[in-house]
């Protein structure tokens, strides 16, 4: 039996996708503690940045006591101990450096954090859903939702930089959350033919990429580019597309054969995924396939929805069909501050990979080690690639282009 047009369904929503009216994909109020009995995995979480820099993180988990995941029974319970896990390993792949990486994460570590992966479909590594969505508390509940007023729950080595890039990050999370509930109300006014709803909601998701845009721009007030790219960014690659670890990681107990996963990615955000389905935006083969295996990093819930929002019918075909003035501008509107977005992102990579990078050759071609030394030590693996794995620059150049794709063509004035 042929499935049913997407149309035919009632009324599209989120509440089924585990998206927040009030926070969008950040996950509300993360437990800051476990059971007790996970007490040894939250004493050594909570000191990854101190072990790490006296070298003892390896040593300490190492001997730390092999314990069940079966008492974790509720999802914050789950996303905490994935946290907290995947920034212990994280520490313990990279504790010193690129040149002295492990083939084999210990049992005590891989199985538990195998088993807590497993339970909430994430992979075995650290996730912006790890490190962003659910790495957060305020200091005054009351209080806003701004960098003097949040706090991380569990940290890398980089210190308030380190701090300042998932914060920063969060908040481009929290600036989207109008534009997410307005994604609804554009599938259900397309599905309804109410050319003046899609409109209007659109405007809103407009003014919504505005405000990441704005909040991206926070990087450079709170994170310091050489301790980003000499310190920060190792901590974050994985062992997907690393010539650091070209065969992966073997997780002892899990399985005798390596695995390879990517780190961690703004493309992992399911944000940018939602806004490219619902206008539209085809991405080229490759780039295109980086992007749809980053949904694998995402919350099930999450990569759904994108899917789902993929199904609808689509926007830009209603708004080339209408003849509405202010529906053909609302999109071309929506279309180029997703792609300002972009373009501030590659300015983003630029001043914190691309520039470092370029410092940190001419460097070590010198022998020079001095203001440098934090940049001379980064790793030179990553010099071109994003910590997804992917080649930076020019992945970001395109998919740019490919949003420029999407605006309509000019019609006569």
């Amino acid at each position: 039996m042929a499935a049913a047009e997407p149309d035919s369904k009632p009324f599209f929503s989120l509440e089924s996708y585990h998206v927040s009216e009030e926070l969008g994909f950040i996950l509300a109020d993360p437990l800051q503690e476990l059971p007790p009995y996970y007490q040894p995995w939250m004493d050594i979480a909570l000191r990854v940045p101190e072990l790490v820099h006296s070298h003892e993180l390896r040593f300490h988990v190492n001997k730390m006591p092999q314990l069940s995941s079966q008492f974790l029974q509720k999802h914050r319970e789950l996303r905490l101990a994935h946290l907290a896990l995947s920034m212990m390993t994280m520490g313990y792949m990279w504790q010193e450096g690129e040149n002295n990486t492990v083939k084999m994460l210990p049992h005590n570590l891989a199985v538990p954090f195998w088993e807590v992966s497993q339970r909430l479909g994430l992979p075995p590594i650290l996730t912006h859903a790890d490190a962003v969505l659910a790495n957060w508390r305020k200091k005054d509940p009351e209080g806003p939702f701004d960098m003097e007023n949040l706090e991380v729950l569990v940290s890398l080595p980089g210190g308030d930089s380190t701090r300042g890039f998932f914060l920063v990050t969060l908040l481009v999370e929290m600036a989207a959350v109008p534009a997410l509930r307005n994604i609804p109300t554009v599938i259900n006014g397309v599905r309804c033919g109410d050319a003046e709803t899609v409109a209007r909601a659109l405007e809103v998701i407009s003014q919504s990429l505005q405000d990441m845009t704005d909040k991206l721009k926070l990087m450079q007030v709170y994170v310091e580019p050489s301790v980003f790219y000499g310190i920060m960014r190792i901590y974050l690659s994985g062992w997907k597309d690393n010539p650091c670890m070209p065969k992966g990681l073997v997780y002892e107990g899990v399985q005798d054969e390596p695995m390879e996963y990517s780190g961690g990615s703004a493309a992992q955000s399911s944000l940018l995924h939602c806004f490219d389905e619902l206008l539209g935006v085809k991405h080229e083969a490759k780039s295109g396939a980086f992007l749809t295996r980053m949904r694998n990093y995402m919350p099930p819930a999450h990569k759904l929805l994108t899917q789902d929002i993929s199904l609808q019918p689509s926007l830009k075909r209603f708004v080339q069909q209408q003849a509405s003035e202010r529906l053909n501008q609302a999109f071309q509107h929506c279309v180029t501050k997703l792609l300002a977005l972009r373009s501030y992102h590659i300015n983003v990579v630029s001043r914190f990979i691309t520039v470092p990078a370029a410092r940190a050759r001419q460097l070590r071609n010198q022998n020079q080690e001095l203001e440098g030394e934090m940049i001379s030590r980064a790793p030179t693996a990553l010099e071109e690639r994003g910590t997804g794995g992917s080649g930076i620059m020019i992945f970001l150049k395109t998919v740019r282009d490919q949003t420029k794709g999407t605006l309509l063509p000019e019609t006569s004035q």
